[in-house]
């Protein structure tokens, strides 16, 4: 499988590419007619006049993440667009994440969005939504579970592709000894990352478990790892979240040890700018939200599925200093 090496200023001419030649091939009435319903979307009004079917998503998020703020408005912001009723629940335990999809089954949703960071968890309840007739579509985690348990398509990046487009950056920049920090046990996207990272990096990797939701223990964890081997000269954490925190505990610990970081925000895209974190690595979440609700409705609609039901890739992107000034805005906005 090809790695994804693409940076944020090649995606952006690819994708006006793409517009401009979609555009060109338009019809003067098609034109317009796609003008009108961007203008009736950029409003909060639907763009649409199909039913107003219900879609709900529910994620392994814990409190407070700013990853799923911001998947969560891409979905709202589809489902504006699309005239759909958009319900959210979330928990990080995948037992309780599997009691929200319930409940959701039993309101009997038009269209269900799950995530799979825990697939055991969320196998049975995935496959009664799929009886119940539910369409189903995974995001962020699970791309390896997704057709398996029945759902339409999945939308993310391959989590392993992601950690070795980290371990080629760790290579260009030189590093030699890495720590890749894990917040979330049993989290099987997050074994990924760290497993991408170990296959691409020529240097020595070694995984860090910490309490994510103690930001203090996960600090005082990396510290102690940094300050226990002076050798280490990377920390790479999983989520955006986490990066400004282990910047805090890489300046504690001393030494000169680069921050890198799996997602962006704008703290990230901030600390990118003044040098305080190396590099990004973005999924896109705005994406995966979008996308999802976007084609639900085109399924319940129309009954198509892009790529013929293959995981529909959102990523990864390598973002660095040069590219952080330019997303700066849109992370400020919400929406990367």
């Amino acid at each position: 499988m090809a790695r994804v090496r693409t940076g944020v200023r090649a995606v952006s001419a690819v994708l006006a590419a793409v517009l401009g030649a979609t555009l060109a091939g338009c019809s003067s009435t098609g034109g317009k007619r796609a003008e009108e319903r961007a203008a009736k979307a950029a409003q909060g009004r639907a763009a649409v006049d199909t039913p107003r079917w219900t879609f709900a998503m529910v994620t392994h998020s814990g409190d407070g993440d700013t990853f799923w703020d911001i998947v969560q408005n891409g979905a709202k912001q589809a489902a504006a667009k699309d005239n759909i009723k958009f319900l959210y629940a979330h928990d990080v335990e995948g037992n309780k994440q599997a009691q929200n999809v319930q409940a959701m089954i039993d309101q009997k949703v038009d269209g269900l969005i799950v995530t799979l960071a825990k697939p055991d968890a969320m196998k049975d309840v995935v496959a009664k939504a799929v009886k119940a007739g539910i369409p189903v579509i995974t995001v962020n985690s699970g791309s390896d579970k997704s057709k398996e348990f029945g759902a339409l398509t999945h939308i993310g990046q391959d989590e392993v592709i992601a950690g070795e487009a980290v371990g080629e950056q760790l290579n260009q920049r030189g590093k030699k000894k890495a720590v890749c920090v894990l917040h979330e046990q049993g989290n099987v996207g997050h074994e990924q990352r760290c497993e991408g990272v170990k296959k691409a990096f020529k240097g020595e990797v070694q995984n860090l478990y910490v309490e994510g939701t103690n930001m203090p223990s996960v600090q005082s964890s990396i510290e102690a790892k940094l300050q226990s081997d002076k050798d280490i000269d990377a920390v790479v954490t999983l989520g955006a979240p986490f990066a400004p925190t282990a910047v805090k505990a890489a300046q504690q610990a001393g030494g000169k040890v680069e921050v890198d970081t799996f997602d962006l925000n704008a703290k990230v895209a901030e600390a990118l700018q003044n040098g305080s974190l190396g590099f990004a690595v973005d999924q896109d979440p705005y994406l995966q939200g979008y996308e999802a609700v976007d084609l639900l409705w085109l399924y319940r609609y129309n009954r198509d599925m892009l790529g013929g039901g293959r995981p529909v890739l959102t990523g990864p992107q390598i973002v660095t200093k040069d590219d952080a000034k330019t997303l700066a805005e849109y992370t400020k906005r919400g929406t990367r």
